[in-house]
């Protein structure tokens, strides 16, 4: 037996909505694979808050066990490159949307899925990092694909107080660049800075409708929000700049124009992590071994038990989160 959050489909004859608790599920309900893991750790996403909340269309099947992240050990193995006692870690492919995720105390997994836990952290630490801070390194790595170095000039990061954004912040820091933080949160600013970002500015200058092209600032950009914000930094980057686009926090939608990119050659790069191949996925991780230091990670993250994660996830929607929340299973 072993505990998890289940999301299951209520259907009273009159709507078709869902039901979220903490279940104590027998072993014989973990969907199918060739790995079986026991879960130290995992954490909340904003993916995870809005497939516990039920407010976006995240989980693709029911009964479903949400948590696209985890960290933990290998209890049972079929597959030649995973043995009991390995310690592993995952984001991704699909987990917590279409196959039971990492919310709970066991997970059956394809091995495929899995990466070997890097030496550089423990499963507490790689879970404070999480698909927020794999997102954030794939995001600079793409800047620096680009060309983008610290000398060209200030760098954006939006959604600055969210996970991405201050991994974001820390990892563009420590890589010298000259870091601007956007955020709704000007409360937090001292936390920011204490992350890396020189200065900090309010979302509001991006958020509403702006004009095709504006004053020329960014060498780029890190934007997890979308919508409105991203087609307004896009405007705002300087000439050959690039953008890594990352979220979509106030929506899905670029009410944008073909400007900044024909006028002045900005470069949008999407940033996929649910996906990426093995290779990309083994490298971020490398880079962030390199790059975090375990105070900055105590910075950015709180640690809440299992029974606490749905809770959490309101939290989060709601704005009340900063940085990052692990999920302990011993906690």
């Amino acid at each position: 037996m072993f505990k998890a959050i289940l999301i299951e489909k209520q259907d009273n004859g009159h709507d078709n909505k869902q039901r979220v608790g903490l279940e104590t599920l027998d072993e014989s309900r973990l969907p199918e694979g060739d790995v079986t893991v026991r879960v130290d750790c995992s954490t909340l996403n904003y993916k995870d808050a809005l497939a516990i909340t039920g407010k976006g269309p995240v989980v693709r099947q029911f009964p479903m066990v949400p948590g696209i992240d985890l960290a933990g050990m290998v209890e049972e193995s079929t597959s030649e490159a995973y043995a009991p006692g390995d310690a592993v870690l995952l984001n991704g492919w699909g987990v917590g949307e279409a196959h039971w995720g990492g919310l709970a105390e066991k997970a059956r997994l394809d091995s495929r899925w899995l990466i070997p836990m890097p030496s550089a952290f423990t499963p507490q630490q790689a879970m404070a990092i999480g698909t927020a801070g794999y997102t954030a390194m794939l995001s600079v790595m793409a800047l620096e694909r680009q060309g983008v170095t610290p000398d060209q000039g200030e760098v954006l990061v939006t959604g600055a107080n969210g996970g991405v954004g201050s991994y974001s912040i820390a990892l563009l820091a420590q890589l010298g660049y000259r870091v601007v933080a956007s955020t709704g949160r000007l409360e937090e600013a001292d936390y920011l800075k204490g992350l890396g970002a020189e200065q900090v500015i309010d979302r509001a200058e991006f958020s509403e409708p702006g004009r095709p092209l504006a004053k020329e600032r960014w060498a780029g950009a890190i934007d997890s929000v979308g919508s409105h914000t991203l087609a307004n930094v896009l405007a705002s980057t300087r000439y050959g700049g690039s953008v890594a686009a990352c979220g979509l926090a106030q929506g899905m939608d670029l009410p944008a124009s073909v400007a900044p990119f024909i006028l002045r050659g900005v470069n949008l790069m999407g940033i996929d992590s649910v996906m990426r191949p093995y290779s990309d996925r083994v490298e971020a991780w490398r880079r962030l071994g390199e790059l975090l230091v375990p105070e900055q990670l105590d910075a950015i993250t709180r640690t809440i038990a299992l029974e606490d994660a749905i809770q959490a996830a309101d939290d989060l929607l709601a704005g009340k989160v900063r940085g990052r929340v692990v999920v302990a299973m011993s906690a």
